[in-house]
């Protein structure tokens, strides 16, 4: 990349193929520097920190997984639409292991209320509004959903589901039909 080609949101998305070539935590300003041929103080003139790269690259991931799912979702209710956006998790994961990681980043509050991440929670919330869960049942399924999709995910992306039967989109299938199955059950008494 040419100096005059540097920008906040080109480092952002150059930062972004790093991490999924070599993982979010080894993108670093000095390696970003190194990958684009400049000098890491060229850098600084875009980004303040080390944080602050990691913040945008996770910003970015959040993004095109949230146009990913609102695509995905749109004009499905029940399972399809629970199906349709996890798959979107999963699929985004498997194609961008470092983008997936970045997305997870910590971020102050300020910066997570202004990101794609409120679209990701809306989404999530008009999925379960279609099973008829209201508050504060919402908060938690929103948290086991979150919790069995980023656990299976991570679990596949180490590897742990690879040497044994049956395939992993078998159980991701069984693991999407359980949670149907307990969303449409759901009790509140």
């Amino acid at each position: 990349m040419a100096r005059a080609g540097l920008n906040l949101d080109r480092l952002a998305q150059v930062g972004a193929e790093l991490a999924d070539e070599v993982g979010f935590d080894q993108v670093t300003p000095s390696a970003l520097a190194r990958h684009v041929g400049v000098k890491v103080q060229s850098l600084y003139a875009h980004v303040a920190n080390a944080q602050d790269l990691k913040t945008r690259i996770c910003l970015l991931a959040l993004e095109e997984m949230a146009d990913r799912a609102a695509d995905a979702a749109a004009g499905r209710s029940g399972r399809d639409a629970l199906a349709a956006l996890t798959a979107v998790y999963r699929d985004y994961a498997r194609q961008h292991p470092g983008r997936y990681q970045a997305a997870r980043f910590h971020l102050d509050s300020q910066t997570a209320a202004s990101s794609a991440a409120v679209r990701h929670s809306q989404m999530m919330r008009a999925v379960l509004r279609g099973y008829g869960l209201p508050e504060p049942e919402q908060t938690h399924a929103v948290r086991l959903l979150g919790a069995v999709l980023h656990g299976f995910t991570d679990l596949e992306l180490a590897g742990s589901y690879a040497h044994s039967s049956p395939d992993p989109g078998e159980s991701w299938t069984w693991t999407i039909d359980s949670l149907d199955r307990l969303l449409r059950t759901w009790s509140t008494a």
